[in-house]
């Protein structure tokens, strides 16, 4: 399952997407490690992949979407994924300006100025990176705090003074899509701003990365009606409908990462013999090296299950506003669990300078805590539990979405408010279809979580703390992650065998949690009760986990070589 750039076994709707990423392969094969890894240690910007980009219209080809530049134009969710996997692949520097750039192109596009549009797609074109301006130095992911303002100096006419702190590509973004309020009225604003302007100072790199993550200031920058994208309620939706498409690449990010460190891990351990024996050979390291495999899949499939979601969306289908904030939350986070898992057997080496792991080691966390914090994200999640449990309904059946077609509905998502509202089909239906053993081991764990959550539910000093609802929030992901995995592998080439194994995992991560809301002080008797029927041990198989080791993991070693 994983993706190897030197066989390019990822699947295309058409053959000129996969050309275009043949292209992105190429370039970095061409570079090669060597040089990638002396651009990381130096912090320096990625200027040559900019530059290359431009060359052979990249930005251009996935983030224009239908009706705006030449006639093939389309925002085609499916190889935009495959682009973030593959350049995270080389390191998340790759993956970051295209990610930003994607952040500060959305707005435009959700927008309702038409002229701004069609001075993106001139700057798409010319090879522009583009940037997204939200965050602040004393509010963080406080949106509601913003200082930045806008104030009105003649009809049309507008100064903007304030300052935006974590800005990707702020360095170097031709079209700064900037939230702020109106001076006037505090209403929420979307303007664009540009980092070549003389009132636009970039003041510095925040961290000492080869990302460039900006803080920035502008004092009286001078912006007309041309330049702003939306006002208002419109504005504020924007911002948070942007941030639902686009966080969802940071679980694609991790993916990439993860699966170029798994190459390297394999190879050192399996070419290396200590005390007389082959470091592979040692029953622990083939428990880590099979579990942190088997992660590494289950991240793969939900990912590309909630891809199928998010493209398939409608204002009568919004599933997708819980499952692609568990893409970005759960995924990365399950990222840096695999980076442990394989740090676990590589020790010293994953400290040297030349591998690629000491890239994926540091770059993995960031991973998790980009686009809001995992917080954030679990408490967004928990808007949902109550209908995906107790209210489920009839909703169409979603198939694999891999079609070339645009994604209108991401333009059109509407108003942010409601999510409480939002209807899920029946989980029990998905988890009925599979009866393998541990998949019925997790089916009896999320049965006794659903008689804590309806005999023994949070009272009322606990519904407002927050630290108490993260522990349950991450059960209610667990039993959403489980149920993508299990639908996305009807549309793989999956054996029973791995898909069982991750749900040993996933049995054993939901024991883990479910010992978490054992020990919260503030438990009754009856939730500590509950909580502990919750915890049990996953169907063994040696043999099973024997074969995956020795069919699937082992036969990575050799299979990709960095040039």
């Amino acid at each position: 399952m994983l993706f190897n750039p030197q066989k390019h076994n990822l699947e295309y709707s058409d053959p000129e997407t996969r050309e275009l990423m043949q292209k992105v392969i190429d370039f970095m094969e061409n570079k090669g490690l060597k040089s990638i890894k002396k651009d990381w240690h130096e912090a320096t910007w990625n200027h040559e992949f900019v530059a290359f980009m431009k060359e052979h219209q990249v930005l251009a080809t996935l983030m224009t979407p239908k009706g705006y530049g030449p006639d093939n134009s389309r925002w085609d969710s499916s190889r935009i994924v495959a682009f973030a996997e593959i350049t995270a692949f080389y390191g998340i520097t790759y993956w970051y300006t295209f990610q930003v750039s994607m952040l500060g192109i959305v707005p435009v596009w959700l927008g309702s100025n038409d002229a701004l549009k069609q001075k993106a797609v001139k700057l798409l074109q010319e090879g522009s990176v583009f940037a997204f301006g939200l965050s602040e130095k004393e509010h963080g992911a406080d949106i509601y705090s913003s200082e930045m303002k806008l104030h009105a100096k003649a009809e049309g006419d507008y100064l903007a003074n304030g300052s935006k702190y974590y800005i990707g590509n702020g360095n170097e973004a031709r079209l700064v899509s900037t939230f702020g309020k109106m001076a006037d009225s505090d209403d929420y604003v979307f303007f664009g701003v540009d980092a070549k302007h003389e009132k636009y100072e970039c003041v510095k790199n925040t961290v000492h990365h080869a990302n460039y993550v900006a803080e920035y200031k502008v004092e009286d920058y001078p912006v007309t009606d041309a330049e702003i994208m939306e006002r208002g309620p419109k504005a504020w939706d924007n911002m948070l409908n942007t941030i639902n498409v686009c966080k969802f690449n940071l679980g694609f990010g991790a993916i990439g990462l993860c699966e170029h460190a798994f190459f390297e891990a394999i190879d050192h351990a399996a070419n290396r013999e200590v005390y007389g024996n082959r470091v592979t050979d040692f029953p622990h390291v083939g428990r880590l090296f099979t579990d942190a495999y088997v992660k590494l899949c289950a991240m793969k499939l939900f990912a590309g299950r909630a891809t199928d979601y998010m493209r398939s969306a409608s204002a009568e289908d919004r599933r997708y506003l819980l499952f692609n904030p568990i893409v970005k939350m759960k995924v990365t986070s399950q990222g840096e669990e695999v980076i442990n898992h394989l740090w676990d057997v590589i020790a010293a080496k994953g400290f040297e300078s030349e591998p690629f792991f000491e890239i994926a080691a540091s770059d993995i966390r960031m991973l998790p805590k980009l686009e809001g914090t995992v917080h954030v994200n679990m408490a967004l999640v928990l808007k949902f539990m109550k209908n995906y449990f107790f209210a489920p309904t009839d909703m169409p059946e979603i198939s694999r979405r891999s079609d070339a077609c645009n994604d209108d509905f991401l333009f059109n998502q509407g108003p942010t408010k409601g999510l409480g509202s939002i209807l899920f089909h029946d989980y029990k239906a998905v988890y009925q279809g599979c009866d393998l053993p541990n998949v019925k081991v997790f089916r009896s764990q999320i049965e006794a979580f659903v008689q804590l959550l309806s005999k023994a539910g949070p009272d009322k000093s606990q519904s407002k703390d927050i630290d108490y609802l993260l522990a349950l929030g991450e059960c209610f992901t667990l039993v959403v992650y489980g149920q993508l995995i299990i639908e996305s592998s009807a549309h793989q080439d999956l054996s029973e065998g791995l898909l069982d194994e991750i749900f040993n995992v996933l049995v054993r991560d939901f024991s883990h949690y479910a010992l978490s809301i054992f020990s919260k002080a503030s438990s009754s008797e009856e939730q500590r009760e509950r909580s502990m029927q919750m915890v049990k041990a996953p169907v063994a198989n040696a043999a099973q986990s024997e074969a995956i080791y020795n069919t699937q993991v082992m036969t990575l070693k050799g299979q990709y070589v960095a040039g």
